[in-house]
């Protein structure tokens, strides 16, 4: 087996983001000219998620999203991404 066969995938890494983007709405990453923050989830209400200005890594980054959206989907939608 390969190296990239080994490698987790996008979903099993980030199972709140994958569920989100599949079913919910979107993300941007970097500054947009309007936000403060550098990464985001939006819908078709707007944005619902917003992180900070700057993380350490991109990792960082995308943990802070997946976490906020676990709590936003069980929140609001009862929805369970993957996560306890």
């Amino acid at each position: 087996m390969d190296a990239a066969a080994r490698r987790p995938t996008v979903e099993q890494t980030y199972p709140a983001i994958a569920r989100w983007v599949a079913a919910h709405g979107w993300i941007e990453l970097g500054p947009d000219g309007a936000s403060r923050s550098a990464v985001r989830a939006l819908d078709a209400g707007g944005l619902i998620w917003e992180g900070e200005a700057t993380y350490p890594t991109l990792d960082d980054a995308l943990r802070a999203l997946d976490a906020a959206l676990a709590h936003w989907l069980r929140a609001q939608l009862r929805e369970d991404a993957g996560r306890p």
